[in-house]
């Protein structure tokens, strides 16, 4: 999963919901239901997302959705990998995308 957002401070939850190609109301309830997303709001209430919240949205996106992960398991599993550093899940975000423009090369030739 390939995120496309323009480069922001903040971003509101309905473009996120959208990069995602998920319901606002997805994102509201993985708020609740993980710790790691702490998006800030503004007096009205609305969700201010930091490009920080939104590497831990596609983190849970790819367990939850891509991987099958159920709602506990993605817990533990980001309990765990806290432990770890972050360099190996953007490790196999680049290599599939490289792995997907190779696939776009052989298709061409």
């Amino acid at each position: 999963m390939n995120v496309e957002l323009t480069k922001k401070l903040y971003y509101g939850i309905g473009e996120v919901a959208k990069a995602f190609g998920v319901n606002t109301s997805l994102i509201r309830f993985w708020e609740k239901e993980f710790d790691v997303l702490q998006p800030k709001k503004n007096a009205k209430g609305d969700r201010k997302f930091t490009p920080e919240d939104v590497k831990n949205i596609e983190r849970i996106y790819h367990l939850v959705k891509e991987k099958g992960f159920t709602l506990a398991g993605a817990k533990e599993h980001l309990k765990v990998e806290k432990k770890k550093p972050l360099e190996s899940f953007e490790i196999i975000q680049k290599l599939e995308f490289v792995k997907s423009e190779l696939i776009k090369i052989k298709n061409q030739l």
